[in-house]
């Protein structure tokens, strides 16, 4: 959605770095480009003067003329109106004091009210509630179908009692879902509501009925932030005509410049409280107003990675996974499949590639990223027998052959995931033993600080029988050495230390004949050899 903003101001910054102080040329050029930026980006245009007026006026400060690196704070200051423009804070749901909570939702035909109900719903049962469909879209055809459908899909229950398709009154059914709801013990309660084509005066008359029949705890205004401007100006008539709390934003994953979804908060004062950016009921989430403006601004978006990984990932499988990692075995094709599920489970690659900060700069070899590729290594790997997958040395021609008949794959492909492998796991082996990474130490408890302790002892070791080039060092050194061997000599022998019971010592015949018992042999008149 902000893929040309946020490769505009990524150019903007890189000509400000490196230099060691700005001059009012400087920022008078980045405060023009930043402006043709937004305004391409279809932000409106009070709010591209108002927050172009922040920058200047920041910018000629005393916090960027004192700064040690006055480039990287004009891009400090740029993040942090971005952030206020954006809401500045996250906005939660506000519960009701007695349930149940009821959220309304409002908006045009078309904007995703539907499929968004059902992902607010999952998203509410995810945090332990108990939420309830209703379906008072009564006018558009197969409404009620449809919201049953997603509801399903949420494991969410919908409340419908009148089919739809023009017929039933949504305030009355609107009303009798709230008693529904505390029979059913929901303590929260979605109303979606109708919506047309154009803003019209019937459509606002029923949402406004609605509302005052069920006296909601949040309206949520549902906006498709692809439609451009005119998202602003919709905004404002739903605000005048029913009000509403917040902004849910769907189609956020679209290929729109995507500037009015930052006009809209600031132009009605309503915050932005859910973005929707996918398909899937898990496409959704709280907007976080500084995260979206990390991610305009290429800083990454680390902490929503993070959070997806801990709603997604079991406990006992990451440390199922840690343990295996920290093992003195090799890394299997098992441990690799393991692994792919694991991060499959995140969503689409590119998409969690994007939130990794600086990515904007590789964004045509992540959009060429494809899922299927994914696919197609998991296929080849299941299409091998056990023994193949832990010791895939053994995987020869007719092996590969037989692999990829099995995955409907070509040899070539089995070939390089083969050699891929290979190579991750000499990586591996490397990583354990302290060796992967330049100044890297060995891997909590893989053992790599004991083997380079042990391989750095001897090599010192073997450096001290080394001879000295120095002919006098190397005459005293050959002393050294043989007064050491007539030290030996004239101490004799040295008597065989007594093994532990088991191991020969005692005489204990457990042993084979010639390691302990009767048939030892007498090493008492054992000398060493001279040399």
């Amino acid at each position: 959605m902000f893929e040309t903003l946020s490769d505009r101001l990524t150019s903007v910054f890189s000509s400000l770095r490196g230099k060691g102080r700005l001059s009012e040329e400087d920022i008078n050029a980045t405060a023009r480009e930043i402006r043709l930026a937004l305004l391409e980006a279809d932000v409106a245009l009070p709010v591209v003067r108002e927050f172009i007026s922040r920058i200047k006026e920041r910018a000629r400060g005393e916090e960027v003329s004192k700064a040690l690196n006055p480039a990287q704070q004009v891009i400090k200051i740029v993040n942090e109106e971005l952030v206020q423009i954006l809401g500045g804070e996250t906005r939660q749901i506000r519960f009701g004091k007695t349930p149940p909570t009821v959220i309304m939702l409002a908006g045009l035909q078309g904007a995703g009210k539907t499929t968004l109900a059902g992902k607010l719903a999952k998203w509410l049962s995810d945090d332990r509630n108990t939420p309830l469909l209703v379906a008072a879209d009564l006018q558009r055809p197969n409404a009620v179908t449809q919201l049953q459908v997603v509801g399903e899909r949420a494991g969410t229950p919908v409340f419908a009692p009148e089919p739809g398709n023009g017929v039933g009154n949504p305030v009355e059914v609107a009303r009798e879902s709230i008693e529904h709801a505390r029979r059913n013990n929901h303590n929260v309660v979605i109303i979606d509501t109708a919506g047309r084509l154009g803003v019209d005066t019937e459509m606002m008359q029923q949402a406004a009925d609605i509302r005052d029949a069920v006296n909601p705890d949040e309206i949520l205004f549902v906006v498709d932030a692809m439609i451009g401007q005119d998202a602003v100006n919709t905004a404002q008539a739903f605000l005048d005509g029913v009000g509403y709390d917040a902004v849910a934003l769907t189609k956020l994953d679209g290929d729109a410049r995507g500037g009015a979804a930052l006009s809209i908060r600031h132009l009605t004062g309503r915050p932005i409280m859910f973005a929707s950016t996918g398909e899937k009921l898990e496409d959704f989430d709280l907007f976080h107003p500084d995260r979206m403006a990390s991610r305009i601004l290429d800083m990454g978006d680390v902490l929503t990675l993070i959070e997806q990984a801990q709603r997604t990932f079991d406990e006992a499988e990451v440390e199922k996974m840690a343990s295996t990692m920290a093992s003195d075995d090799d890394f299997t094709l098992d441990d690799f499949l393991q692994q792919m599920a694991m991060v499959r489970k995140l969503g689409p690659i590119g998409n969690l590639l994007g939130m990794m900060p600086g990515m904007g700069q590789m964004r045509e070899q992540i959009d060429g990223i494809d899922d299927k590729d994914l696919d197609r290594i998991q296929a080849i790997i299941q299409s091998m027998t056990p023994g193949e997958r832990a010791n895939p040395k053994m995987i020869n021609g007719s092996r590969r052959l037989r692999i990829a008949n099995g995955s409907g794959t070509q040899v070539s492909d089995v070939n390089g995931l083969v050699t891929r492998f290979f190579e991750a796991q000499k990586m591996m082996r490397k990583m354990k033993n302290g060796g992967g990474i330049p100044g890297m130490p060995g891997m909590p408890g893989m053992g790599g600080a004991n083997k380079k302790k042990a391989k750095a002892q001897a090599k010192k070791a073997k450096k001290g029988k080394q001879r000295s080039g120095n002919p006098m060092k190397a005459r005293q050194q050959e002393a050294e050495r043989e007064a050491e061997r007539k030290r030996r000599q004239e101490e004799g022998p040295q008597e065989m230390p007594q093994l532990p019971p088991g191991l020969g010592g005692g005489g204990q015949p457990n042993l084979p004949p010639g390691f302990g018992g009767p048939n030892m042999p007498d090493l008492s008149n054992f000398k060493l050899p001279k040399k």
